[in-house]
């Protein structure tokens, strides 16, 4: 019964839910993606002057500048183009119907944004661990006044991630498959490989995959609660926002954040503090946005 709002999200894939064409359609958005992805940065490098492209280029690889940051976070609008194309092709289905129903979009979003937003206060006043101090990063009016560019463009990554995972992945498994483990998990297993970056995370990054697989989980679940994307996206941006506009690690994809932690992401000492911090703010919100959402 818990579950039940999830059969809005499945009614649109049932005319084409076979195996064979969710498996080829991930291929087709994956191709597609990469080539449009060629495209846009060698676009990008033909409107930067040619001696400045080498800088760029490894400000993108570690998004260690805001232009560098405002560029990652554009780039994930190909793939939201990549799946409506394949949608339309493969599934006869248009994008929006992997949001859910318009009105009950709109009060979801509106509901568990106020509560998340809440949350995000409560978090902001409470004490910290030592060892997660932050050092100030941006001046306070110049990251002020990219916010009009990075918040739009962070929920054009937010809401890229969540239309293919939870969006396409799990509306077109569950229209296959009865069983909530399989359309449930598969995506967020999926979602933690996404994260998996030795280079970047050195020893932790079985940990951050692990993380990041629970937020999957933790999303599925709430947009099968709801029968939108609305949780999700709420939930996803909340994370997103305080992790690349507020407070970064200090080596990776912190081109945006006002703050950034004093440690890097492969930092071996940061597990036994960081990571049940991170889940313990992860069962919280997820609890919040239940509560929100009265389900």
């Amino acid at each position: 019964m818990r579950y039940d709002a999830q059969n809005i999200l499945a009614q649109p894939a049932l005319p084409r839910a076979e195996l064979w064409r969710f498996l080829l359609g991930l291929a087709l958005i994956a191709a597609c993606y990469t080539a449009l992805g060629h495209g846009y940065f060698t676009l990008l490098s033909e409107l930067v002057a040619p001696q400045d492209w080498p800088a760029l280029a490894r400000e993108i690889d570690e998004g260690s500048s805001a232009r560098a940051m405002l560029a990652i976070l554009a780039s994930f609008g190909l793939i939201t183009i990549s799946l409506a194309l394949v949608l339309k092709l493969l599934h006869n289905r248009p994008l929006a119907s992997l949001f859910g129903a318009g009105r009950d979009f709109m009060g979801q979003s509106l509901r568990i944004g106020t509560a998340l937003s809440g949350f995000a206060i409560l978090l902001w006043v409470l004490p910290e661990p030592a060892m997660l101090q932050p050092f100030h990063n941006i001046d306070y009016l110049r990251w002020l006044a990219i916010l009009p560019l990075s918040v739009p463009l962070l929920l054009v990554q937010v809401s890229a991630e969540e239309l293919l995972f939870r969006g396409y992945a799990q509306s077109q498994l569950s229209a296959r498959f009865s069983q909530a483990w399989i359309w449930l998990l598969m995506p967020a297993l999926a979602f933690g490989l996404l994260h998996y970056d030795p280079a970047a995370t050195g020893g932790n990054v079985w940990a951050i995959m692990l993380s990041a697989a629970l937020f999957g989980l933790a999303a599925g679940d709430l947009t099968a609660r709801a029968g939108t994307l609305a949780p999700a996206l709420a939930l996803h941006l909340f994370f997103n926002a305080t992790a690349l506009l507020y407070l970064a690690p200090g080596d990776r994809l912190f081109g945006l954040a006002l703050y950034t932690y004093p440690f890097e992401l492969s930092d071996r000492a940061l597990l036994p503090v960081w990571l049940p911090y991170e889940l313990m703010t992860l069962l919280c919100a997820w609890l919040t946005a239940r509560l929100a959402l009265g389900r």
